[in-house]
């Protein structure tokens, strides 16, 4: 008979119209069984035989024969008949080698038909509005949601029943955001960012940054962020990055990314509280958005999923002192000819102000692209001849005033190839304001504090740009990046453009396709490793798109989409293996750091849905079973046999 953890899978295999017949037979067969030990069976069937039978039988069909006898559980188990049913189930090119951590070909089709994070447990409705993000604490025990309600809430992964629960929840309405977008905890879970949108005109793009603290949910500091869509990360536990945007022309502007100490202590007034990282010429209307850091500290890993280390270490535990002060707004300061943006910008806080005094909790509609406020406008009063003059002028002032990329960056010495190194990511363009490509740089070891300069490394007087040490065109309208845990991996959500087309102007980029293409791009390489199976789909035209988060696990990939689903698919394989429904689109999807299988998806439907595999809804279903009472006799005999040696070595005798 099989195992008794089998059974609960088998259960969820079967169909009852198609095994109707198998319940006949093991039925006989189970009569027959218990004559077995009393008289002889006749001939049987050769094990060849009843392999070929169950290579034409579907998987639940197998499992289901094997409870039929004991040389049909022996056949059920051959590891060449689940090589076949999994090739043939999951429709995987046979070219496509097993899992490397896989043991065996059965376990591994249990893999992907049991843990997969599919079966909806919970769905939390606490938000008024729509949700747009999700994070999860590098522990797992809490998680951050942001919605279109402006508000950011906390909720506990860790009670006892198994249940979530909300813990804390903050509104940022009192400073004039119009919603919260995005958030993300710091290395040790001690403080929480969180990205939101000013209110403000129609396509405005300046947007706030604010961190909390996780002890007593108080608010640290605000950092003005824009455009909003850069959203912002950590750098490290106690700094984080930020943009600004200054526009030098009709279609040429500036990005500044800026390092920020996430909040004040008695040293600040010796120690810069901000610092300027890299400024950046953009050129075609295009900016940088959708900032992160990967430390890619584990680039010794040959395979995709040779990354197998914990995915949850113990952080350091260290307790922040802070005094107890007002949030501090960092303004970032600029000098030159800066100074015209930032009068321009306390004009626009003015405004802002103004209107959100009388701003009620009407629903809000969300701005798409960024910055595209400025170009229009511009576009309206200068002829094409003028923009295309002005384009060909930026690049070649670009080319004449942008500092040298670093040139050990793609060709590191001996010395530095095991080194640890910081990557800073983002989306950018050069063809048309549609963000189309991954602009890397390198943040140095003197880079990850505010020390030093207030405007960051020293530059000559002709060399006031810096330059992508690297660039990755998709060839298409990215919506969304996430990384694999170990941060070797960036996976990207991208809308295709025809193949072949040609951009001619950057104010109309070419169409972009309903399917969305999961892009796999190695940070060791620097290059595309693959593209996924165009599951996702989304429906907005280019200047209306925007973002859907994914999140990446040890073994799985999720994404939300347009299509009012979320999508699972295994990281080795390529295959999508789950659709989560929802009433509406799906905007951001989050896997636990402590346990692949729990999955969160957030929707424009106001609700968050927590998702399980049927292996943990069956353990938590299971009924817990009262211990064994034990058997008196084996005791007795126990104690009689332990007397009896005690005696034979007082009497000197072995």
């Amino acid at each position: 008979m099989m195992d008794g953890w089998m059974d609960g899978w088998i259960d969820t295999l079967l169909i009852p119209s198609e095994i109707q017949a198998f319940r006949s037979v093991h039925a006989t067969t189970k009569r027959q069984n218990r004559q077995d030990v009393r008289m002889e069976w006749g001939p049987a069937l050769p094990d060849s035989l009843v392999l070929e039978i169950f290579l034409r039988l579907p998987h639940y069909a197998v499992l289901r024969a094997g409870l039929t006898c004991r040389q049909w559980l022996a056949v059920s188990r051959d590891e060449f008949l689940w090589r076949e049913l999994f090739y043939s189930y999951y429709r995987i090119p046979r070219c496509v080698p097993r899992h490397p951590a896989a043991v065996s070909w059965y376990r591994e089709f249990k893999r992907l038909f049991d843990c997969i994070p599919c079966v909806e447990v919970q769905t939390l409705k606490e938000h008024s509005d729509q949700v747009l993000h999700l994070a999860f604490s590098h522990r797992g025990h809490r998680f951050s949601s942001c919605s279109k309600d402006c508000t950011v809430k906390l909720w506990d992964t860790e009670r006892p029943d198994g249940n979530i629960s909300l813990v804390h929840s903050s509104s940022m309405r009192q400073f004039n955001w119009g919603y919260t977008q995005f958030s993300q905890f710091n290395a040790d879970d001690s403080l929480l960012l969180v990205s939101g949108v000013y209110l403000g005109p129609h396509h405005s793009s300046s947007g706030e940054i604010a961190v909390i603290s996780l002890e007593n949910y108080t608010l640290l500091s605000r950092v003005r962020n824009k455009p909003y869509d850069v959203f912002g990360c950590w750098l490290n536990e106690t700094h984080l990055i930020s943009g600004n945007l200054h526009w030098i022309g009709n279609m040429t502007s500036c990005s500044v990314l800026w390092l920020n100490k996430a909040f004040q202590d008695i040293e600040s007034e010796n120690v810069n509280v901000v610092k300027r990282l890299f400024k950046i010429q953009n050129i075609n209307a295009s900016t940088i958005r959708t900032v992160m850091v990967a430390h890619c500290r584990r680039h010794d890993n040959p395979d995709l999923l040779l990354d197998y280390e914990a995915q949850h270490q113990a952080r350091r535990q260290k307790g922040l002192q802070q005094q107890h002060h007002q949030p501090l707004l960092f303004d970032l300061g600029t000098s030159g000819s800066e100074e015209e943006d930032e009068e321009e910008e306390e004009e626009d806080e003015r405004q802002r102000e103004a209107k959100g005094r009388s701003i009620t909790s009407a629903r809000i509609p969300q701005p798409t692209i960024s910055g595209l406020e400025h170009v229009l406008h511009s576009c309206k009063n200068v002829g094409q001849t003028e923009l295309e003059i002005e384009t060909q002028v930026a690049q070649m002032m670009g080319r004449v005033h942008t500092k040298a990329p670093n040139p050990s960056f793609n060709e590191p010495s001996e010395t530095s190839e095991g080194e640890d190194k910081t990557y800073l990511l983002f989306t950018t363009g050069s063809l048309t304001y549609s963000p189309h490509q991954i602009g890397i740089k390198l943040i140095k070891p003197d880079q990850m504090t505010t020390s030093g300069p207030v405007l960051g490394e020293e530059r000559s007087s002709e060399e006031f740009f810096d330059s992508l040490d690297h660039v990755i065109d998709i060839h298409g309208h990215i919506i969304g990046m996430g990384l694999s845990p170990d941060h070797r991996y960036l996976y990207v959500n991208s809308r295709a453009w025809p193949a072949g087309c040609v951009i001619s102007d950057p104010m109309a980029p070419p169409p972009i396709a309903e399917e969305i293409d999961l892009h796999v791009i190695d940070l060791k390489s620097l290059r595309e490793e693959r593209r996924s199976l165009r599951a996702h789909r989304a429906f907005t035209p280019n200047d209306e798109c925007f973002f859907i988060f994914l999140d990446v696990s040890r073994d799985f990939v999720a994404s939300g989409a347009e299509d009012k689903h979320g999508y699972i698919w295994d990281r080795h394989y390529n295959i999508c293996l789950a659709r989560l429904a929802h009433d509406d689109v799906v905007n951001s999807v989050a896997f636990s750091p402590a346990d692949q299988e729990l999955l969160l998806s957030a929707s424009d439907d106001s609700t968050i849905k927590v998702w399980r595999s049927p292996r943990m809804v069956r353990l938590a279903q299971a009924p817990i079973r009262p211990p064994r009472p034990r058997s008196l006799l084996p005791s007795w005999l126990s104690r009689n046999k332990n007397s009896s040696s005690s005696a034979g070595s007082v009497n000197g005798k072995p």
